[in-house]
């Protein structure tokens, strides 16, 4: 007999979890927070859990609150007897953080993972990690799923011609080369050093693009700087045009500005970070709903199915 099912979702990540509730065919359960004058918060279900499995949905992209909601919920849960309690994080935040690159700096990302398992966490899903390597941080099972499935049928409806798929920086050429892959086209490559942190020291292209339609691939766009000043140097070095994907619309600082400002045709990014009032900041800005597969994926889930057939990348 299938076990019974509930969903519930952090303040922040509401309206995709609705979203996921609807193609899955549940609604969101209730959760009322008690909120403190300090700013503490204590959540509550409104329902028994008892016996059931739980998914909480929602994103951990900074404030600190939305992981702390997600924590706090997952406790909760955990003590309410829930049978098993699986967190849908669309997008993992704290993820950049994944190794040591200087002496006496965090790795936050394990730390997040070891956050997530003490709070009674019997599964995670998320999609496009920063790094692959994050999934071995966790001691439960972890389903990573990519949006390489969503961006590749959107790319095919394009029907581009002359098209060439780049990485922003050495570490996305791995991901370049699995979207060539499917599609079929070269790859070129954008080399850059930083500074420090959201500022690039020099960029340089690898590859020819003169004359192609270029599609730039990336994670997440965050200050967007990288993405703006790779699509500028393409369109200088002959290209056609420049679009670009990423998985995870950070959207930080005057990045609004910098993307309008941009040789970039277009971004076309998932709805794993809400972006509020998008169309009035920036045109060139398309979203697409991860929604259909991370449902479709929590049935497979929920049925003991495998979900092999729902990976591309």
């Amino acid at each position: 007999m299938s076990q019974k099912i509930l969903f519930f979702s952090t303040k922040s990540g509401l309206k995709l979890s609705q979203d996921i509730a609807n193609h899955y065919g549940k609604v969101i359960g209730k959760v009322k927070f008690l909120k403190f004058s300090d700013g503490e918060y204590i959540p509550r279900f409104e329902q028994s859990i008892r016996g059931y499995k739980v998914f909480l949905i929602g994103s951990t992209y900074p404030p600190v609150d939305n992981l702390m909601e997600l924590l706090l919920m997952c406790d909760a849960a955990r003590r309410a007897s829930a049978y098993n309690i699986t967190l849908l994080i669309p997008y993992f935040g704290w993820a950049r953080q994944d190794h040591k690159d200087q002496p006496r700096t965090p790795i936050a990302a394990k730390l997040v993972a070891n956050l997530i398992v003490a709070a009674g966490a019997s599964r995670m899903m998320t999609m496009d990690l920063h790094a692959d390597q994050i999934q071995g941080f966790f001691d439960i099972p972890v389903d990573h799923l990519y949006a390489s499935r969503i961006f590749i049928n959107y790319i095919k409806k394009l029907n581009i011609d002359k098209l060439t798929i780049a990485s922003p920086d050495m570490g996305g050429a791995k991901r370049a080369r699995s979207y060539a892959g499917y599609l079929g086209t070269d790859v070129v490559i954008c080399y850059k050093e930083r500074k420090k942190a959201n500022e690039i020291e020099f960029m340089n292209l690898i590859g020819n693009v003169k004359e192609k339609n270029i599609i730039l691939i990336d994670d997440m766009v965050d200050t967007a700087g990288t993405l703006t000043e790779a699509a500028d140097l393409i369109i200088k070095n002959g290209a056609k045009s420049v679009r670009a994907i990423a998985t995870h619309p950070v959207l930080s600082g005057n990045s609004y500005e910098k993307i309008n400002n941009s040789s970039l045709k277009e971004l076309i990014v998932t709805d794993t970070i809400p972006i509020k009032n998008f169309m009035n900041k920036n045109k060139k800005i398309k979203v697409l709903s991860c929604a259909p597969l991370f449902a479709e994926v929590m049935q497979s889930i929920q049925n003991d199915e495998s979900i092999s057939s729902k990976f591309i990348i």
